[in-house]
This record gives C-alpha cells, sequence and structure tokens, in this order.
C-alpha cells in the first residue's frame, strides 16, 4: 500500500499512526494537495489526501473509510475500536468530534490566510466549533482514569484527538489555548511522547 499525503495534515497522520498499529507495511509519499496536485490528480480527481493506493492499485479517499478498510483486513484482536458497546459507539462519538474540530481548523486556517477577503462571521463560527469541541473533548477525558480514552490499550479515538490537536495547535497557535484544557493537554502529551507518533510526524508546513 502507498500513503499519500503529508504527516502535518491530522488525516493523513491518523492513517499513517493506525497503519504502524496494524503492523501494515506502506510506502509514504509527501506529496502536498498545493505543489504536488498534479501527482495526485490522476489517483484522486479531488486532489485530497490522505489517499491509499492499495495492493490492487485501486484507491481510497477520506481517513474514516480508509480506516473502516484497514480495520477489515486486520484480525479482530488488532482492532483499535473498542469490541462491545456502549464503548464502540462512544469511541466513534470521539472520534468523529476529533476529525471535526481538525476540518474546521483547516477551514479556519484557508479562511484567515488564503483568502483576502475574510468573512467575519464564519471566522467566528469556525472559531466557536473549535472552542466547543475542544471543551467537550476535555471534559469526556477528564471523567475518565484509563491510561487511555477507552481503557489500558490505545484506539482510534486516541489516534484522531491526538492528531486533530496538534495541527490546531500548530497551525492556529493565537486561536488555541491548551492550558484551558488541562485533561486534553495531559492525554495528547503522553501521546506524542509515544515512539509511533515520533515517528509518523511532521511540523506543520504552511502551504505554499
Amino acid at each position: 500500500m502507498i500513503l499519500i499525503g503529508q504527516y502535518d495534515s491530522s488525516f493523513v497522520r491518523r492513517v499513517g499512526i493506525a497503519l504502524r498499529l496494524y503492523g501494515l507495511p506502506f510506502e509514504h509519499r509527501t506529496w502536498s494537495v498545493f505543489s504536488d496536485k498534479e501527482k495526485i490528480r490522476p489517483l484522486n480527481p479531488l486532489m485530497r489526501v490522505p489517499t491509499l493506493v492499495l495492493d490492487d492499485t485501486d484507491t481510497l479517499l477520506d481517513s474514516h473509510l480508509i480506516i473502516s478498510h484497514l480495520e477489515s483486513i486486520v484480525a479482530s484482536e488488532r482492532s483499535l475500536w473498542p469490541a462491545t458497546e456502549p464503548n464502540r459507539h462512544r469511541a466513534l462519538k470521539v472520534a468523529g468530534l476529533a476529525t471535526g474540530l481538525a476540518d474546521k481548523g483547516v477551514s479556519l486556517f484557508y479562511e484567515t490566510v488564503l483568502h483576502n477577503d475574510v468573512s467575519p462571521v464564519w471566522v467566528e463560527r469556525c472559531r466557536a466549533q473549535v472552542a466547543g469541541a475542544m471543551s467537550m473533548l476535555d471534559e469526556d477525558r477528564e471523567e475518565r482514569q484509563s491510561r487511555y480514552w477507552f481503557g489500558e490499550n490505545i484506539g482510534h479515538a486516541d489516534i484522531a484527538v491526538a492528531c486533530a490537536i496538534r495541527h490546531v495547535t500548530e497551525s492556529l497557535p493565537d486561536v488555541v489555548a491548551m492550558q484551558d484544557y488541562p485533561a486534553l493537554r495531559a492525554h495528547c502529551e503522553h501521546l506524542e511522547a509515544l515512539p509511533v507518533f515520533r515517528e509518523i510526524s511532521q511540523t506543520f508546513v504552511p502551504p505554499a
């Protein structure tokens, strides 16, 4: 398999970390959706990352769908989702909040940095969505005493949250104040110290 995209994207990084934890071998092409769009276009006409090229040369798009496929090809004991309810749907909720937070962070960055005419209404809406998601995640993590979000083993909820937080804090340093979210900050610091997070990592590079 070939994973396309740079690890300063929380979505690409999320998939890269999952592939490592699943023990699935892959190549990594650090193509940018801006400077390498003509390389990405034949594989993904949306020119978005992550794009995963499978061994049969077919492609998968969107981190949620890629992870769903990866879950289907690994043994059940290697799953990174909780096996039983209610933790399974609660983990899906946490991961959804995290990826939604990351998506709003990207929208806010593009609006404030790449657009000549900035919409104050859109900026305020995105800021409120980012802050609301972070508050809910912080409260949820504060209520849990386990090493990871849903037990003693790392899962997709942990990965999605840490990748999203890393991206928004680096791309929007004047928007996100981690001291306001102590449980979330401690959780992410713990994850970022893990070998797989140090390996699958890239400092945010603003698009040229």
